[in-house]
């Protein structure tokens, strides 16, 4: 399950990549239509600053801008970045890898055999989907409601 905090990094995102080219958006604008804490946003911004997706700007007419193009800016980053492992059990984590105190055998592990599975698939999905991804498909829903 996705964490707050990965959830409003994806938001502000997707917020900001709306904005791409453009001017920088301010925290509190952003807090306030994504609908999240803005102390919370700060730390979130911050980190996602300190890690090169975004630009900060101080002062009067300043903010936060993205860096990269959001269609440069895949999911599987975000959440490495915001919540840590992509996988379900430590036993296959690619980038958190814990043995798993109860497993006989990771080589016949049932178990662990499925969720490599699911692992690779979700890294696929979640690599291959952008941020410029989740912003046409949500400009694609406005126009079905419409």
């Amino acid at each position: 399950m996705l964490s707050k905090k990965t959830k409003y990094a994806i938001r502000a995102l997707i917020a900001l990549g709306q904005n791409f080219g453009k001017d920088s958006i301010n925290i509190s604008t952003i807090a306030e239509t994504e609908h999240i804490p803005k102390k919370f946003l700060e730390q979130i911004l911050l980190e996602m600053r300190n890690a090169g997706f975004l630009y900060s700007k101080k002062g009067a007419g300043g903010g936060y801008s993205l860096l990269k193009d959001p269609k440069e800016i895949n999911l599987v980053q975000v959440i490495r970045l915001t919540g840590g492992p992509i996988s379900q059990l430590p036993c296959v984590s690619i980038n958190f890898y814990q043995k798993c105190d109860e497993c006989k055998d990771e080589a016949t592990c049932g178990i662990r055999h499925a969720f490599l599975n699911v692992r690779d698939a979700t890294l696929k999905v979640l690599s291959e989907t952008s941020i410029a991804d989740l912003i046409a498909q949500e400009k694609l829903g406005e126009t079905e409601t419409l």
